[in-house]
């Protein structure tokens, strides 16, 4: 068995019951980063072993981890934040499990996308989910296609490329589309401003941006 177990994206105690009992009881935690997810585990009380598994490593660990589930090991998979797979690792085991018949039982948390789309008061009952936007190959594609989208979509970004990143998304939506940055949620200095990407632009060029964030953006209309 193969549990896919959200973390919490700043504020620990929005961990979930069952997923403390799950990390308590399986044999085997897979981890993005071993140090970052011992923190949480050390704040749990939680002492079950860890096992590096991150982009750079998956492919090389891949047979041997499928190798222990056929034969019987359950594993829970955790990112250093947020649902496993969504822009981050995970897609490749779940895949491999998926085709080797392992069960797997993926647990409902926290993610970073969802509480953004929420309190943006942008309209969410229909969105596209981009994830991270190519640094410098294939981006102009990606905001030239995002910006005729009839609804919501959802980026993640680095806190060094956010204003770039407003910036053109103003260029190819146009200034005075809607949108909503949601930097450091459930965090203690959590931010979450809504304005025509122009207005944000302008707002967060004024001094360091720090954090992680994400850019909620309307459709065309």
């Amino acid at each position: 068995m193969l549990y896919l177990v959200p973390t919490p994206i700043g504020n620990l105690d929005d961990i979930t019951l069952r997923s403390i009992k799950v990390l308590q009881t399986v044999q085997l935690i897979l981890a993005e980063d071993t140090r970052t997810s011992k923190k949480l585990l050390n704040h749990l009380g939680i002492d079950t072993p860890l096992r590096s598994y991150h982009a750079h490593n998956e492919h090389k660990v891949l047979d041997d981890l499928i190798q222990q589930l056929s034969g019987g090991a359950e594993m829970a998979l955790i990112t250093d934040a947020g649902s496993p797979g969504i822009s981050d690792p995970g897609f490749l085991l779940v895949r491999a499990c998926v085709s080797e018949g392992i069960p797997i039982t993926p647990l409902p948390g926290a993610t970073a996308f969802v509480p953004a789309l929420t309190a943006s008061g942008i309209p969410c009952d229909k969105f596209y989910f981009e994830g991270f936007l190519p640094h410098k190959k294939g981006r102009q594609t990606r905001l030239k296609f995002l910006a005729e989208l009839p609804c919501t979509f959802v980026l993640y970004e680095s806190p060094y490329r956010l204003v770039k990143a407003l910036q053109q998304l103003g260029e190819h939506c146009g200034n005075d589309r809607i949108a909503c940055v949601g930097r450091e949620l459930t965090k203690m200095h959590e931010e979450i401003k809504t304005d025509s990407l122009e207005a944000l632009a302008k707002y967060f060029s004024k001094g360091t941006v720090k954090g992680e964030l994400v850019i909620v953006v309307s459709g065309k209309s």
